[in-house]
């Protein structure tokens, strides 16, 4: 290193988090270009890339310094920490530099890292120690002149690290640092400890200030306008070597000790092969632990199989083969962990999914109870699980009850060792929206304005589009940044600071477990959120420390299943053994009818209209739809209807493909079919057909010739093939190659659906009971189901505090409503609520409810939402009154709760109901009020629709409903529809304005329908959530599919749909003020409109009796009629009739 006369010591990567934007990748490009041999990335606390800059900088042949800049408190509640930073010599001191960025992070009871300084002096061998510059402890002292202290703070780390302790000097033209550079120089020499020169690098070059000034202020949420805030100096770029000896030109001894410094430092992060904990048992192997275990799983497994799918003897010489090939590649252990704690979790009654991804192809796992698919029976390949000519990690992603997989993760944290298991970290980054959006609001400019820059940005989630990307397709972010230079300024900084990482998480699946501390392995990160810390590295550099990945992925489905099993069993009923053997007539029957609302992997409109064509009538179907319905192989669908419809009509290549694609009628699907025809026409065995089907998958030019070579030549070999018919068969192979989808994965989904399905089929009500438990909190969702409830004919239980449940249940062959999917309540407030109703009995009255309540649970708002649901109308039926009482009922419980704290209430308990407030009077709300409220409380119309009465005075062949949309609409033919709005989607338009999503509610259910930019803007009042509108509607239809369109809209009332009719009933409630109607009719009779006829008033007494008057007049009574008299107070319901 002799040519170099500086390295640079402190360079901050973008790992520093909204610190930085030198990124490892760019940061090499920069020293090779200046070449410098050796650099120091100093993040902050942290080493999360650690091994990604070791292997980045090694491998261009540029030495990486294992170092981190710590921020050290001495656990005192002091603002600031002062800083130090450690750098690695060699193992244990890069061991030691782990440790102490994990306790940095694991000891921080705020979740802000920072280091206790008893851990700074604590085992320092194999460290070098830098004092921190004017951020050091030591310069905090001479800044506030205490000499003394500065002096013993100094000796304390020079005596901790003796002859590895560095007095730091920075020259980044701050106050403080030209305030302590003398003070830190006279110590370094009276106490003969060397001087090093370092340069806080957050930036790659001078034109990059402005940007990380923009991302300074994203981090600490502050302004570019502002005076006070944050920043770094715009010299902290990285400085080339002759500027760094430019500045330092009178410390020259400093600038060396760079170069020595690096010299000293000879250890790196380094990649390793897998590392798991042993799992021999009783002084057994490993693999003869598995043999005995997969043996014993084998047999129990045929025993209890209704039906075998090959001679026993062909299940244990594939048995024997997998094992084979297990241990031969070293991963028996990794087989005994993963089912060990699926065993575990499967004797705690915790629901297990049968399997995931190619893992399900492996029998070796079936016979473990790692999955609970057969795969002899469905052709299900082990070596596209693991492949013997291709030596990779296992990887079974393993579905857990999603409210249950938590228990899973602590038993192997219990049994591994605390300190042995861990989470795995992920960075979210600046994406392209995000950082518009970001660098707008610190450049202080219209919300507006940056909200319409951020939309003119495509919405991706599967695959966010980049900002040059984005600026590329739409014309509109020229005429933005020529309608206002501020733009152009800020889309500059924000491709500058796009992709950077913003913050970290934890991975929601991946848990590693290791034979060891995993700090040995790697450091660890907490994230206060998470029950387990995480490794620092990411998933992509924890897998290359030598960490194992294990999935543990949470699928609601399995959580609906074992609730709705439960709530069947409950009932003294259970599944048949067609649950067992997937053939049930009538599930599928279900299927082909495309009634599969909450049908795992089989609900979307699409798949629906697919499951009509496909009239699926076995799993085999099943999994074939799965597979098929996606780009790409979609296409293939009326060629497999064809085919299934008539199989005479399916013609194969060559006879020997029969058996290899008879199962999908000609049409590959899967992927171990396009290995199974290598394997069949060219003599491939299945793991060269792995790597050709992978290869096909990459379509790597060099490599598809040599393959093509091999396959033509394998098949004049094999079957004495000419080579066109070879070359066809290749090319055939090589396009389903590139989407065939993975077999093992679709069957086990194949199979939950099948579950679901049957459930559908055979215990509705259970099944939508737990669908809903497990959606409570997704209003859309439960409005489907609600509306899926109805077409089934399933009583749907109003809630009521004295009889409902908290979550959704079952009663009598009804769904009971949850109390706790109101808005505003929560479940664990109805909870507490059932428990006291459980306890001491039923509520009595508002007052003994509001008296028993904790008020922590319900208050004033919760109060509010049980008034507007109707779940108090059985204390009291008057909902405005009840709601007007909210803040008196919420007081109340207050009170109460007070009195039993302090130990009151009982001795004067006969006196209290005198001493209790009347409830405040109001007026009885109309039918249409009660819907609103209730729309406000549960999300959509519960007891009824306002358009129920509506129904009877318009013309119904002329106003199609949302259950006869798919009877009567045809291509190209509009529809007039009728509804109340519900929800209305907005999203940017390709060529600016919006387009809406809109969801049309009716008395039959729900439509969606496009609303495109000009109709939108024309009836923007019109079309907001709760307005009552006619819609015309454009259709055009493929087949089952149907695409609706909004043209014309207009308000309900001015519609014009009445049907001929002579006469309005109008009902009124008990009680009623009849002086609010009289002005009503009075106003009617006085219009003059072409619909006229009778009004009778249906009064009920209050001994029960009902009296009908007619009134003398003619009146309007036409749709606009019909709505007023509706809204008026006290009216119930108001009934078209034809003339008497």
């Amino acid at each position: 290193m002799s040519e170099s006369p500086f390295i640079h010591l402190a360079v901050r990567s973008s790992y520093s988090l909204l610190e930085s934007m030198i990124t490892p990748k760019g940061l090499k490009g920069w020293l090779l270009g200046q070449g410098m041999p050796a650099v120091a990335v100093t993040d902050r606390n942290n080493l999360f890339g650690a091994l990604e800059v070791s292997l980045t900088m090694s491998e261009a042949g540029i030495q990486p310094i294992m170092a981190c800049c710590f921020d050290v408190t001495d656990g005192a509640h002091r603002s600031d920490p002062t800083r130090i930073t450690l750098y690695a010599q060699d193992e244990t001191g890069y061991q030691r530099l782990m440790l102490l960025s994990s306790r940095a992070y694991l000891d921080a009871d705020d979740g802000v890292p920072k280091l206790h300084r008893d851990l700074v002096l604590e085992k320092t061998d194999g460290l070098i120690l830098l004092t921190g510059g004017a951020e050091g402890e030591v310069a905090r002292h001479l800044l506030k002149s205490r000499l003394a202290d500065a002096r013993t703070e100094l000796s304390t780390l020079a005596s901790a690290y003796p002859g590895r302790c560095y007095v730091e000097i920075t020259r980044h033209g701050t106050p403080d640092e030209i305030a302590v550079e003398a003070g830190l120089i006279d110590l370094a020499y009276d106490l003969d400890l060397p001087l090093v020169a370092t340069h806080d690098a957050r930036f790659m070059k001078p034109s990059d200030a402005t940007a990380h000034d923009a991302l300074m202020c994203i981090a600490n949420g502050e302004y570019l306008g502002q005076e006070d805030r944050k920043r770094v100096d715009p010299s902290q770029y990285l400085k080339t070597q002759a500027e760094m000896t430019e500045l330092f030109a009178d410390l020259p001894e400093a600038l060396a000790n760079t170069v020595e410094i690096a010299r000293r430092c000879s250890v790196r992060s380094v990649t390793r092969d897998p590392i798991l904990p042993s799992f021999s048992n009783e002084g057994r192997s490993e693999i003869e632990e598995l043999r005995i275990q997969a043996t014993e799983g084998l047999e129990g497994r045929l025993t209890a199989a209704s039906k075998l799918y090959a001679e026993r003897e062909t299940y244990f010489k594939r048995l024997d083969y997998e094992l084979s090939v297990i241990e031969r590649m070293g991963f028996p252990g990794y087989f005994l962990i993963v089912s060990d704690f699926i065993k575990w979790a499967k004797e705690q009654d915790i629901p297990v999914g049968p399997g995931r991804g190619s893992g399900a192809g492996s029998l070796v796992a079936w016979s473990l109870l790692i999955t609970d698919l057969d795969p002899l029976r469905f052709d299900l390949l082990f070596e596209r699980f693991l492949n013997p000519e291709r030596v990779s990690m296992p990887d079974f992603d393993i579905d857990f009850c999603q409210e249950r997989r938590g228990e899973v993760i602590r038993y192997v944290r219990d049994k591994y060792g605390a300190d042995s298991v861990a989470m795995i970290i992920t960075f979210g980054t600046l994406q392209a929206k995000a950082v518009v959006r970001d660098v707008g609001r610190v450049m202080q400019m219209p919300y507006f304005q940056v909200d319409r820059l951020a939309k003119l940005i495509p919405f991706n989630p599967a695959k966010p589009p980049k900002l040059q990307e984005a600026i590329d397709d739409e014309p509109k972010f020229d005429e933005e940044i020529e309608a206002d230079p501020r733009v152009g300024e800020l889309i500059k900084i924000a491709l500058a600071l796009e992709g950077l990482y913003r913050n970290a998480g934890t991975h929601a699946a991946g848990v590693v477990i290791g034979d060891r501390p995993l700090v040995e392995i790697a450091p660890l990160y907490n994230d206060p959120r998470a029950d387990l810390p995480a490794s620092q590295f990411n998933m992509k550099y924890a897998e290359m420390a030598g960490l194992v990945k294990f999935d543990f992925l949470g699928l609601k489905t399995l959580t609906v299943i074992d609730r709705a099993l439960k709530l069947i069993r409950r009932g003294g009923q259970d599944v048949g053994p067609e649950w067992e053997d997937l053939d049930d007539k009538a599930t599928y029957d279900l299927m082909a009818s495309g009634d599969t609302l909450g049908v795992f992997q089989l609900e979307g409109a699409g798949m629906r209209d697919t499951l009509r064509k496909v009239r699926p009538n076995n799993i085999e179907d099943v999994i074939a739809i799965i597979s098929l319905y996606r780009p790409g192989p979609m296409e293939n669908i009326p060629l497999y209807v064809q085919g299934k419809e008539n199989p005479d009509s399916v013609q194969y290549a060559h006879p020997d493909l029969k058996p290899v694609l008879e199962a999908t009628y000609g049409v590959p699907v899967y992927q171990e079919q396009v290995m199974r025809m290598a394997q069949e026409i060219a003599g491939y065995s299945l793991g060269e057909a792995d790597l050709l089907r992978r290869a096909m998958g990459k379509k790597k030019l060099e490599e598809m010739v040599a393959q093509r070579k091999r396959f033509v030549e394998g098949a004049a070999a094999t079957k004495q093939m000419d080579e066109p018919l070879a070359n066809e068969i290749f090319d055939t192979m090589e396009k389903f190659a590139g989407y065939g989808f993975n077999k093992s994965h679709a069957a086990a989904y194949a199979l939950i659906g099948y579950h679901t399905g049957y459930l559908k089929c055979h215990f509705p009500v259970e099944f939508l009971a737990a669908s809903m438990s497990l959606d409570l909190g997704n209003t859309d969702k439960l409005a489907a189901f609600f509306q899926e409830a109805r077409r089934l004919k399933i009583p749907v239980l109003a809630p009521d505090v004295n009889t409902s449940t908290a979550d959704f249940d079952v009663r009598n062959g009804a769904v009971v409503y949850a109390l706790g999917a109101l808005k505003g309540v929560g479940l664990e407030a109805m909870r507490h609520v059932e428990a006291l109703r459980e306890s001491d009995g039923v509520f009595s009255d508002l007052y003994d409810l509001a008296e028993r309540v904790d008020p922590r649970h319900i208050n004033k708002k919760a109060f509010e939402s049980l008034a507007k649901s109707g779940a108090l109308d059985g204390l009291d039926s008057n909902r405005a009154k009840v709601l007007a009482a909210a803040p008196m009922l919420a007081q109340m419980a207050n009170k109460s709760a007070e009195d039993r704290q302090g130990g009151q209430g009982g001795l004067f308990g006969e006196a209290e109901p005198a001493l209790r407030p009347a409830l405040p009077t109001s007026k009885a709300w109309n039918g249409q009020q009660k819907l609103d409220e209730e729309f406000k409380s549960i999300g959509f119309y519960f007891s009824g629709h306002p358009l129920d009465d509506v129904l009877e005075g318009i013309d119904r062949e002329r106003v199609t409903l949302a259950i006869e949309i798919e009877e009567r609409a045809s291509d190209g033919k509009p529809l007039e529809l009728i509804g109340v709005v519900r929800m209305r989607n907005e999203k940017p338009a390709r060529k600016g304005g919006k387009f809406a999503f809109l969801t049309l509610s009716d008395p039959t259910g729900e439509v969606e329908m496009m609303v495109f930019p000009e109709t939108l803007q024309q009836n923007y009042d019109l079309l907001q959530v709760g307005n009552a509108v006619a819609i015309t509607v454009g259709v055009k239809r493929t087949g089952d599919e149907i695409k609706l369109n909004a043209e014309r809209i207009v308000q309900l009332e001015s519609a014009r749909l009445s049907k001929s009719m002579g006469a309005l009933k109008v009902r009124l409630a008990v009680g009623a003020n009849t002086d609010d109607i009289a002005g009503i009719v009075g106003h009617l009779g006085r219009l003059q409109d072409h619909e006229r006829g009778a009004i009778l008033i249906e009064m009920p007494l209050e001994d029960g009796r009902t009296v009908i008057l007619r009134l003398p007049d003619n009146y309007t009574i036409g749709l606009k009629a019909q709505r007023a008299l509706k809204d008026a107070p006290g009216v119930e319901r108001v009934e078209p009739m034809k003339a008497a």
